[in-house]
């Protein structure tokens, strides 16, 4: 798949991703962005993103999804095996790119998707 063109919606929905220290649901999304676009186009974007390998989504243990930049992602192959922290008192979540989890399948397993999340407190609420 080939890049879509970039758009003012596009830019900043990318740019408020990539500026955030935690990971981002659609509604806060939505709220810092201000009306420039309204909350079809943003599901779109976000799916767009992801499918270049700009950002990945993480499913919080509440089951909402969240979107963090990637760092070392293609449109043809995610590296996110690293761990998503889940905050239980903020809920807030963030990439920890520092501990990367290693685990090993029996063979003629094929990996498409990898996420271990973990919970506990952030450093902001112990």
């Amino acid at each position: 798949m080939r890049k879509s063109r970039n758009t003012k919606a596009k830019t900043a929905i990318l740019e408020l991703i990539k500026n955030s220290d935690v990971a981002l649901s659609h509604p806060e999304i939505e709220e810092r962005l201000g009306g420039i676009c309204d909350r079809v186009t943003i599901y779109r974007v976000l799916d767009r993103l992801e499918e270049e390998g700009e950002i990945h989504k993480i499913a919080t243990l509440e089951g909402a999804l969240k979107y963090a930049p990637c760092h070392t992602c293609t449109e043809v192959h995610h590296h996110d095996n690293h761990i998503h922290f889940c905050c239980e008192k903020c809920h807030s979540v963030t990439c920890i790119d520092e501990v990367h989890p290693n685990f090993n399948l029996p063979e003629n397993y094929r990996i498409n998707t990898v996420s271990f999340t973990v919970s506990g407190l952030c450093p902001n609420c112990v």
